[in-house]
């Protein structure tokens, strides 16, 4: 079996010579080689050292030491670009992590779907309204969203804006995570506003009152924040789909250390089950970059296949280089899931199973809106955790789309929002997620399954 580090026949670019899918049809080539010229040119926006701590905490989710929370937009936006929107969801899941630290006695590994999450798959090339056929919207790395047949040509230059704007966040993100906004003095401030009237208001306050007479217990023996670094500053991950090749492989670099390829656009990219064909370019691109990965696992992928997919992309089978993010579908979550991760954990492959309750219960409501109902996502998540019990194996982790704004994307939750709520805030480009009362009330019950560990 060839090795990662004996990968000789890769390169950035080989992925060219695979069949591709969900990439876009730039009309104007020259302009594309003159944009990847450009970004291959610019600073990484995060580091191989990075990446390879990321790793190790991976490995320790794979043995059952930690727990992963992924969570961010479905889809980043030039339009909703904000230094508060960043924050707030920044915020929640902070909050989040501190809920299931704290219920599960575990490390939360912290990863967001932030700063590089703009493109995204389609079911189909083209969509139709009123009768006009125009190319789909593929995220704002790529096209816009208006509906106007000039709006929907892809434009290379909207790569340059991406990793302007990646970097601004990332520059942001490293501020709130290093310069003492995740101070865990700190927890009774991570509320945000429009939670203060939630059902979860009085939860949380309790577990925050119970976690400041920890820290004057410690403070009074010796130990603060001023003194110990993890009390006042968190490791904080960047992630997204490896989807638009040209700029990941724009974006890859030799980390000067070690000699080996990272993709700096991110900590840790995955694979979506449109683009997990074995002989296909992402794959290809994924498996000779040294950054940890994940892959997306559909209820349709079969065994057989999926351990060809973790020998392509983890020949080394090195704890905490791949994650699989399983996203079945509440009703068959159990059903399809078990063997999968029987299988797999027969053969002796050192994955990290991730959950994502998300993209498997997208649903049309009555009104017209695609939503998510709460009670399915949940469910998803439970049955991911009675999986894991029953097989003998570690749940790794949790994959959300959420956001720290007070939208009404997906029906259902503690504050019960229904189909008629959903016009008041739905503000997504692409997918509805969770508001900040949502993703909270899930962090409180993945704490109490991770208690039953």
């Amino acid at each position: 079996m060839e090795t990662a580090k004996s990968m000789t026949n890769w390169k950035p670019n080989t992925w060219r010579s695979k069949p591709a899918t969900q990439l876009p049809n730039y009309p104007d080539k020259k302009k594309l080689e003159q944009v990847e010229g450009i970004i291959s040119n610019l600073p990484p926006l995060v580091f191989a050292g990075e990446a390879r701590r990321l790793k190790q905490q991976l490995a320790d989710a794979c043995h059952g030491k930690a727990f992963i929370l992924q969570g961010g937009d479905c889809a980043e936006s030039f339009g909703e670009f904000h230094s508060n929107k960043i924050r707030d969801t920044f915020r929640v899941l902070l909050q989040m992590a501190v809920v299931m630290t704290y219920g599960g006695a575990l490390p939360i590994v912290k990863m967001g779907r932030m700063a590089g999450q703009f493109a995204k798959p389609r079911s189909s090339d083209t969509e139709t309204v009123d009768g006009v056929t125009l190319p789909s919207y593929r995220g704002d790395i790529i096209n816009k969203l208006d509906f106007t047949e000039e709006a929907r040509i892809p434009d290379p230059e909207r790569m340059i804006r991406a990793y302007n704007q990646s970097s601004s966040t990332l520059n942001l993100l490293r501020a709130f995570a290093q310069g003492g906004y995740a101070d865990l003095n700190k927890v009774h401030n991570w509320n945000l506003d429009f939670v203060q009237d939630s059902p979860l208001t009085e939860r949380y306050e309790a577990m925050a009152n119970d976690i400041e007479r920890a820290l004057n217990f410690m403070k009074a023996c010796g130990i603060s924040s001023d003194t110990v670094a993890p009390m006042r500053e968190t490791d904080f991950y960047t992630c997204h789909e490896a989807l638009l090749l040209p700029y990941e492989e724009a974006m890859t670099r030799v980390d000067s250390t070690t000699g080996d390829y990272y993709d700096t656009s991110a900590h840790f990219l995955w694979i979506g089950a449109r683009t997990q064909q074995t002989d296909g370019a992402q794959i290809e691109f994924a498996r000779g970059i040294n950054n940890p990965i994940g892959m997306k696992v559909p209820p349709a992928l079969d065994a057989d296949t999926l351990i060809k997919l973790i020998d392509t992309l983890s020949p080394d089978n090195e704890a905490g280089r791949l994650s699989l993010i399983a996203r079945m579908g509440a009703g068959q979550v159990e059903e399809k899931l078990a063997p999968l991760v029987r299988r797999v954990k027969e053969e002796g492959r050192n994955v990290t199973w991730i959950c994502d309750p998300m993209h498997g219960n997208i649903e049309k409501s009555e009104s017209g809106y695609k939503t998510r109902n709460f009670k399915n996502i949940l469910g998803e998540v439970q049955g991911f955790f009675n999986v894991h019990r029953a097989e003998g194996t570690h749940p790794g982790g949790v994959h959300f789309e959420m956001t720290g704004q007070n939208v009404t994307e997906c029906v259902g939750g503690a504050d019960d929002i229904t189909d008629e709520d959903l016009s008041s805030r739905y503000h997504t480009a692409c997918d509805p997620r969770l508001n900040a009362n949502q993703a909270l009330e899930l962090a409180f019950l993945v704490a109490d399954e991770l208690k039953k560990l």
